[in-house]
């Protein structure tokens, strides 16, 4: 299992917006599952300059793959690169 965390600050609202009019259903396509979505999370440690955090599973580095890379996806990640700061990871899950 992979998990892609991603911690966003949304600096454009109306061009994060074209974004959002497509990713769920270019998302609905592939085997991943949102596990959260969350525009106030608590911050336990640290500073989170943040708008929204995000987690979403997939079983596997392939499907991710499958998902993140493909010619829909790609088409509509201009609008969040172009409208938002991110840093974004994706980790191993442990092997049970």
């Amino acid at each position: 299992m992979v998990y892609f965390i991603a911690s966003i600050k949304i600096n454009d609202p109306a061009g994060y917006d074209k974004y959002l009019e497509h990713v769920d259903e270019i998302f609905s396509k592939y085997k991943g599952e949102y596990l959260a979505v969350d525009s106030h999370p608590s911050v336990l440690e640290g500073k989170w300059n943040y708008t929204k955090c995000v987690l979403i599973k997939f079983n596997s580095k392939q499907d991710f793959n499958e998902w993140y890379y493909s010619e829909d996806y790609q088409k509509i990640l201009k609008f969040r690169l172009g409208s938002a700061t991110c840093d974004i990871v994706l980790v191993e899950g442990l092997k049970g």
